[in-house]
């Protein structure tokens, strides 16, 4: 007896092959009916006995399309329709939209052999993709995802890709991003001045590579914004695009032609390989200690023993490293401190400065991403997410809630992001950059804007940063005015806290809240960055602080180590601070520290400090430079030679530590030993903080659990007893703030 049914299917199912998925599963199952996408996700109705019905569900919901994430599905009969047969029928939106949009994935398997395949018409098609594979949200002008929804809809498909299309049996069979190099998107490389001087599809990936071989830098246009590329093994043009792109220090990253020759010249651990070749392809954090190839290591990665490096992920970047013997710089194609470009004529405007060439293409970018950022512990393999954007935003789909406001939030200024829950789903947005340079501000804004409109819903509840001074703050304020919301500021490091409670799911437990950071202004107006807090049954209470040291300078102080130093040095340590200041800045840093009112609690300025007294920096050229620098000069520790610095009764005072480090410096002891006591004394303190508080669960939030060893440690020291929490798909860093201010006012009520 014929049956026909309804199913919804909601979850990342748009973009990924599933309406294909599911039209060969009902033919294989013998049923007749349709499929379609909707403002919702996926739609079918079918019709077939109830047992082929049940078998083909059962199927569907345990067995479906690799990039798909089923959050939700509902089965239910319905008055029996009669199909001629199974179709898969254009989209209809009938309402606004309630589904995660999908972000974009790296080339396949199969789609990579094509191109390289002399014998198939994707040879040398630099833009190949199929339904497991390319471009999602960077081109996404709307949804569902359709290609009449997608910057893709300017490029027709011919006869041939058609076909394709509309053969179930193919791998493109209804991919919305299919084209090929007769219909498709064609690239072009040219010189400055836009004198153009290859387009052969042919030619241009070996034209490009020579260029590189040959000592150049090259502006290349990917799916999600351009990159500026140089031969890696060059020191000269490393350390030219270094002063061209005004980064003097900040490490570059390396993107390896393939996984063979990377791990030719590099140890790298199962999980570093999963991550490198995984359907993200972020940007994955290695070890470089003892490595001897001719990679310019020391132009790549001032002062560093580690390297970010990569894999090809799209169809360009594969195509060029087909034709490469060498590792090649991948950096984003801006001026330091700017957000990546992604138009055309904005990058022969703004980077004819700093590319000797540019390969352009003709697809339109809607969503310009930079690579994601991971690093995995060398003890543990704990993964740290350090930048998140290209493959994983904007969803975060590991979170269920209830709410019936539509609510936006705004995140902090230094590494932003905003987080907007306008229906059922909570997305957060892509890294987008520092909100003190105008660009990065006004990207920020238009991707705000954008999102409003994608999901046609104002925002009713508007969340902010307290610091009266934030960009972010300042447009949230703006919109609330315009969309007519209410507006909640929220403390920074609180908003930390509850960013890795809502990650962990810990709101119905007792947990310790442990937020290191830079600085971030805090209840008492004092500059807050080394908190502890408490969290019980829906309220939080900082129950502790780093010892309070003097803030100077205001901004400079997080530029200049030395300033730290200064802040936190003895009267004994005169000797030091007189080789890094000039009598009269001494002098005068000395006035404004005894008149000084404004204090700080943060444990980065606390890690500048060490590092300034050890002389291993005493400024900083980019964000976080010290902290990295520090972990570098460690290499490798042994729990039982460490020592702690701090008795185990004291508070934890930033001057008790930086004196007993100039101890160890005057007895001979070594940069490693003094870098792994620091570490220890951290480590041990929290620890201890919680047994005597008895807490079972420890959170973690704040820049400084990027730093991999300090989380090895606590993993290490932690007793069997204790409980500790990490970020998962959020970094520690700002990038989490938006969604712990959106988590801050779900759940908490003090």
């Amino acid at each position: 007896m014929l049956k026909t049914y309804k199913i919804t299917v909601a979850g990342q199912v748009q973009g990924v092959g599933f309406r294909p998925y599911v039209y060969t599963l009902a033919t294989e199952f013998n049923l007749k009916g349709t499929v379609s996408n909707n403002q919702e996700g996926v739609l079918i109705y079918i019709t077939g006995t109830k047992e082929s019905i049940d078998q083909f569900y059962y199927k569907l919901m345990h067995f479906p399309p690799p990039a798909a994430n089923i959050q939700k599905s509902e089965i239910i009969e319905i008055e029996l329709v009669l199909f001629d047969d199974f179709q898969i029928i254009s989209s209809n939106k009938n309402g606004q939209l309630n589904l995660p949009l999908t972000p974009d994935f790296a080339i396949c398997s199969d789609c990579k052999n094509e191109i390289k395949n002399p014998d198939n018409k994707r040879f040398n098609y630099p833009f190949s993709t199929c339904v497991n594979c390319g471009p999602r949200y960077a081109i996404t002008q709307t949804f569902p995802f359709e290609r009449s929804n997608t910057s893709i809809v300017e490029f027709s498909m011919c006869n041939e890709c058609l076909e394709e299309y509309t053969n179930p049996e193919n791998r493109r069979f209804h991919s919305q991003t299919n084209t090929c190099s007769t219909c498709g998107i064609s690239a072009v490389l040219s010189v400055l001045e836009k004198k153009i001087i290859e387009t052969s599809k042919n030619n241009i990936f070996k034209k490009t590579a020579q260029l590189l071989s040959d000592g150049n830098i090259v502006a290349i246009k990917n799916t999600s914004g351009y990159l500026l590329c140089c031969n890696a093994e060059n020191a000269k043009v490393v350390q030219k695009l270094r002063e061209k792109k005004h980064r003097p220090k900040k490490p570059f990253a390396v993107l390896y032609p393939s996984l063979q020759m990377l791990q030719k010249e590099f140890s790298i651990s199962e999980k570093e390989v999963k991550s490198l070749t995984s359907k993200e392809s972020p940007i994955t954090i290695i070890s470089s200690k003892k490595y001897s190839g001719k990679l310019a290591l020391k132009a790549v990665a001032p002062g560093l023993k580690q390297l970010g490096v990569l894999l090809p992920y799209t169809g360009i970047l594969q195509l060029l490293a087909n034709e490469l013997t060498f590792p090649i710089i991948a950096t984003s194609g801006n001026i330091h401190g700017s957000p990546i470009i992604s138009e055309n004529n904005e990058a022969s405007e703004k980077l004819v400065q700093v590319a000797d060439y540019f390969l352009h293409h003709n697809l339109k970018i809607e969503h310009p991403q930079d690579d994601s950022v991971v690093k995995f512990s060398t003890k543990f393999q704990q993964k740290t997410m350090f930048r998140r954007s290209r493959g994983f935003a904007p969803n975060y789909t590991n979170i269920h809630i209830q709410s019936k406001e539509k609510i936006i939030a705004m995140g902090a200024d230094l590494k932003s992001s905003f987080s907007f829950y306008p229906n059922n789903y909570l997305y957060v947005s892509q890294y987008l950059g520092n909100l003190e340079n105008y660009d990065v501000y006004k990207r920020f804004t238009w991707e705000v804007n954008s999102f409003i409109n994608l999901f046609e819903q104002q925002p009713e509840v508007i969340l902010v940063d307290k610091h009266p001074l934030y960009n972010s703050s300042k447009f949230g304020k703006e919109l609330t005015k315009k969309a007519n919301a209410k507006i909640i500021e929220i403390q920074h490091h609180k908003a930390h806290f509850t960013a890795v409670l809502g990650e962990n799911n810990l709101f119905n437990k007792k947990v310790l809240g442990v937020v290191f950071d830079g600085t971030g202004f805090g209840d008492d107006a004092q500059i807050w960055g080394g908190e502890f807090f408490s969290y019980e049954n829906n309220c939080i209470d900082r129950i502790g602080h780093i010892e309070n040291f003097n803030w100077l300078l205001g901004d400079k102080m997080a530029k200049e180590p030395r300033l730290s130093l200064l802040s936190l040095a003895s009267k004994e340590m005169n000797e030091v601070l007189v080789q890094k200041f000039t009598s009269t800045e001494l002098k005068n840093y000395q006035y404004l520290k005894d008149q000084n009112k404004l204090k700080t609690s943060s444990v980065g300025r606390l890690f500048d400090a060490v590092a300034s007294l050890l002389n291993i920096t005493d400024y900083n050229s980019y964000e976080g430079e010290t902290a990295i620098l520090l972990e570098n000069s460690l290499g490798k520790y042994d729990l039982k030679n460490c020592k702690n610095y701090l008795n185990s009764t004291d508070v934890i005072s930033g001057s008790k530590i930086i004196s007993a480090v100039y101890n160890d410096i005057q007895q001979g002891n070594s940069t490693k030993n003094i870098i792994a006591n620091f570490l220890f004394t951290l480590a041990t303190s929290i620890l201890q903080i919680a047994k005597k508080q008895h807490f079972k669960h420890i959170a973690f939030s704040g820049g400084v659990f990027q730093n991999t060893t300090l989380v090895d440690m606590l993993i290490e020291l932690a007793p069997q007893e204790i409980k500790l929490y990490f970020h998962k798909e959020l970094s520690p860093n700002d990038e989490n703030i938006s969604f712990g201010q959106f988590m801050y006012y779900l759940h908490i009520k003090n």
